[in-house]
């Protein structure tokens, strides 16, 4: 099995390192990671590609600071428009326009059994946005629903895994970047781990 391993920043691959597994600094966001992404399919044609990386908590989850969770689903959740009632996301927008419509991406690569408690997602450029409609979500990054669509798009397999490092509300300032890097690492070895005993010799 070919894989490359996607993070962010160089600081959350600082303590990752796996023979056989190419890792990859893709930068911060959507539109550098949407960029890297593509890039990466291109040039070294993975048969799985994973993003990883920290990420924040809602208040409102069953999460603590420090796990690790495989993302089940994206939302890029601050694409739309302000209107008089408010911010609404652009799949729910009566725009007499014809484009595609999306919200809510799925990963259907889950592994069976998987060591991790499932989580879903909210993408966002601007971080602790209080405008998103989190209700649905668990956690928020700023570039999984960008990675999400680009393999979706080139139907190339794919898991996302986070460390949760903050809580995401406006003032609480008590990250734990060393932790939740340690936790992410840690996370990445036992997912592969896990991934060679379900796919022996690959």
């Amino acid at each position: 099995m070919s894989i490359c391993i996607l993070f962010p920043t160089a600081s959350e691959a600082a303590l990752f390192q796996r023979d056989g597994v190419r890792s990859i600094i893709s930068g911060v966001g959507l539109t550098a990671t949407a960029y890297s992404t593509m890039k990466t399919i291109q040039q070294h044609q993975p048969s799985l590609l994973i993003l990883a990386g920290i990420a924040g908590m809602y208040p409102h989850a069953d999460l603590a600071i420090g796990d690790v969770v495989l993302v089940a689903s994206e939302v890029e959740a601050d694409l739309g428009f302000f209107t008089p009632e408010g911010f609404t996301h652009l799949a729910h927008l009566p725009l007499d326009m014809d484009f595609v419509r999306r919200h809510t991406l799925p990963c259907h690569h889950l592994p069976a059994d998987t060591p991790f408690p499932l989580a879903r997602s909210a993408s966002l450029n601007a971080a602790l946005a209080p405008f998103i409609d989190s209700r649905g979500v668990d956690i928020e990054n700023m570039e999984g629903a960008a990675f999400f669509h680009v393999c979706r798009e080139e139907q190339v397999p794919f898991l996302q895994l986070r460390a949760i490092s903050n809580v995401v509300k406006p003032g609480h300032d008590d990250w734990d970047m060393t932790g939740s890097v340690q936790a992410l690492t840690a996370g990445l070895h036992r997912l592969l781990d896990h991934l060679q005993v379900a796919h022996p010799g690959n």
